[in-house]
């Protein structure tokens, strides 16, 4: 299908560790999400969605490149994304677009692996996996290694101590577009920090949930602090008159966690919920991959519309080439699948299976409503276990999503046969992934 013309701008949202059901639009009972809640409105909601990935940064690497995790050098946590992977920024930077990311990185911090390197304008953020709010300072590598200040405002450190993060990022992701010529298509990443640990929020956000036991009263301010971003980012759109002709993408990078760093007084959280999923970030079982998704396209769009196909973050790039007009790269392969047919005309899903697979031997693969998930583990720390590869039957744990989508029923010993085909299935995937 031709683009739509002009070329349309593209927002594209990612939460950090943001449970399926804390949002308004997806269950909540007590996050208040009004502006995220109204792209659901305003566009589609997708209720089969999946990250390939159960953290942060191979997930991350999923949705830029249009590739699986392990094909585009990321499988987990760690890995820079390499200068030969092709980008959104990049392919929409050499189309004409303006680029720029605020906010989260993740995917590297040599001058080769900045998001400057990677096809990006414009960057403010952090390049590793979280920062204190307020200090923009890491901690998380002690003792092993000292903390360091970790905020950039393009190659060079940007100081701005006492600025809450969240706030940071609303005020310059609404300058950016504020700044752009009218009539020139830009894309934009806004990669927020929340509600990913610390768990820190302004007193002006938590005061409206003083009802609420403190753990959950920091989380709902910290979601509250992201919508309000949010909702400045749509009404400078209004604004400017660009809203309808703008797609905004939310997308969660994986599901909510557990670690008992993200709680209170060295426990795990009770907060975050992926219900009705079983298992938390870093779990092949739904809860830590499948994650919200909103796609908001006015001019293009149905609205209101709830979509069940199965889709992943490996379909952004096609699917914002494919709106923009823009050739996605041809000379390597991309596992992602262009979802305009899906969403517009109400095609069946392109893809007929997703895959995941870690560097803990957790793998698992979804076809229609089966699932297989291969040495799962739930990650849910409240236990006082860490993770620990099942034995017996339940190492092959074969779920029909369609009437037990929290995965409580292992049927491998009653569907041998569907447990073998997935099996094979996912280990054919694994070694075509795996190839230089």
């Amino acid at each position: 299908m031709p683009p739509m013309q002009p070329r349309p701008n593209v927002v594209l949202i990612m939460p950090d560790d943001l449970g399926y059901q804390d949002l308004g639009c997806t269950g909540s009972d007590y996050l208040r999400t009004p502006h995220i809640d109204s792209l659901a409105r305003t566009g589609v909601r997708f209720s089969n969605w999946y990250s390939n990935a159960a953290m942060c940064a191979p997930a991350r690497a999923a949705l830029f490149t249009g590739r699986y995790p392990h094909r585009c050098g990321v499988p987990t946590n760690g890995p820079p994304l390499a200068p030969a992977e092709r980008a959104i920024p990049a392919l929409f930077k050499q189309a004409g677009y303006r680029t720029a990311l605020v906010g989260k990185w993740h995917l590297g911090n040599t001058p080769e692996t900045v998001p400057n390197s990677h096809g990006f304008d414009e960057f403010i953020g952090f390049h590793l996996g979280c920062v204190d709010f307020f200090s923009h300072r890491n901690y998380w590598g002690e003792p092993n290694r000292v903390n360091f200040h970790d905020l950039w405002r393009n190659r060079e450190e940007y100081f701005e101590d006492g600025t809450y993060f969240t706030g940071l990022m609303e005020r310059e992701t609404v300058s950016f577009i504020r700044r752009q010529p009218d009539r020139e298509p830009f894309f934009l990443a806004m990669m927020f920090a929340a509600p990913h640990y610390p768990m820190h929020a302004p007193e002006a956000d938590i005061r409206p949930f003083a009802h609420l036991d403190l753990e959950r009263r920091v989380r709902a301010g910290m979601i509250a602090s992201m919508d309000d971003a949010v909702g400045a980012v749509l009404h400078e759109l209004n604004r400017r008159n660009l809203r309808e002709n703008t797609i905004v993408a939310f997308l969660s990078d994986n599901g909510a966690t557990r670690e008992p760093r993200a709680g209170l007084n060295q426990k795990p959280p009770v907060t975050g919920l992926n219900a009705p999923f079983r298992g938390f970030k870093f779990s092949h079982f739904d809860g830590g991959i499948h994650v919200p998704a909103l796609i908001s396209w006015p001019a293009a769009f149905p609205a209101g519309h709830v979509n069940a196909g199965l889709a992943s973050h490996i379909d952004i790039l096609p699917s914002l080439c494919a709106a923009a007009g823009i050739a996605p790269p041809s000379d390597r392969t991309i596992d992602g699948r262009n979802l305009l047919p899906m969403i517009r005309e109400a095609a069946p899903s392109p893809h007929h299976a997703l895959f995941w697979a870690d560097h803990r031997g957790q793998g698992a693969v979804r076809q229609d409503h089966w699932k297989l998930v291969l040495n799962g583990g739930d990650f849910d720390y409240s236990t006082g276990k860490q993770y620990i590869p099942p034995q017996g039957a339940d190492a092959r744990f074969l779920s029909n999503l369609e009437n037990d989508p929290g995965e409580r029923r292992n049927l491998s010993a009653q569907q041998p046969e569907r447990a073998r085909e997935l099996e094979a299935l996912w280990k054919d995937w694994r070694a075509n992934v795996e190839k230089p």
